[in-house]
């Protein structure tokens, strides 16, 4: 009788202990966004936001581009700020950086970026020297973006990857996100940098969905550029 006596004691203390204990509480995630998804938003919302940008690229437009991350941006933003370009990365990288000189912010679609060995001239000789080269008087606020490394079923030609590649070029700001959060966040930081900016994003990531917080779905929400993130607080 003595131990159950105890044991019964222990039970009620452990009980109180256990209400008054505070638990830790994570914001509730909002909803689950793919990043292909993440990456739209952004753009929708900058474009919204800032009407000098626009962006242009092969099949953005009226097909909602080959992967369909500009989907239904033509059909609100119309045929002077979604542009359809010809097949000639040379020329159309070009257009875009000459009108990021003009004060536009453009953002410039390579269907993949194993072609922007088409336009690698001005991306490095136009775009990324021009900023520094003038001692920052000239900005160059383009962000060129599109699907970078391996993919599925496009052979060799299509899976190159140019992080490295363009890591070690000055002048330029290189990003690769991998999940919805830094899709969303880092489109949005690199649509508003001043810099020229390398998105690099991944083909076999586009449908993969993500949880994103209340917080990451608001349309001042970004991740800075150059700046640490901390993915799990260690101990």
């Amino acid at each position: 009788m003595a131990s159950l006596g105890c044991f019964l004691r222990t039970g009620k203390n452990a009980v109180s202990v256990v209400l008054r204990r505070e638990f830790s509480k994570t914001p509730p995630a909002a909803v689950q966004v793919n990043v292909r998804d993440a990456l739209n938003q952004a753009m929708d919302e900058e474009l919204e936001r800032d009407e000098r940008v626009f962006l242009l690229g092969e099949e953005v437009a009226q097909y909602d581009g080959a992967y369909k991350v500009s989907r239904g941006l033509w059909k609100k933003y119309g045929d002077k700020r979604i542009i359809d370009t010809p097949i000639t990365e040379m020329g159309f990288a070009g257009i875009a950086v000459g009108a990021a000189f003009a004060g536009l912010r453009p953002i410039c679609e390579f269907m993949t970026w194993n072609f922007s060995m088409q336009a690698i001239d001005q991306v490095i000789n136009s775009a990324a020297k021009t900023y520094y080269m003038s001692a920052g008087a000239q900005p160059v606020p383009i962000v060129f973006r599109g699907p970078n490394g391996s993919s599925a079923g496009v052979a060799a030609q299509h899976s190159q990857c140019f992080a490295a590649w363009y890591g070690h070029c000055p002048g330029l700001k290189v990003v690769s996100p991998w999940n919805s959060e830094d899709a969303r966040g880092l489109l949005k930081a690199a649509i508003r940098d001043d810099n020229p900016v390398v998105f690099l994003e991944n083909e076999l990531m586009y449908g993969v969905p993500f949880d994103l917080s209340e917080e990451v779905m608001q349309k001042d929400f970004v991740v800075p550029i150059g700046k640490a993130k901390v993915e799990r607080q260690g101990n």
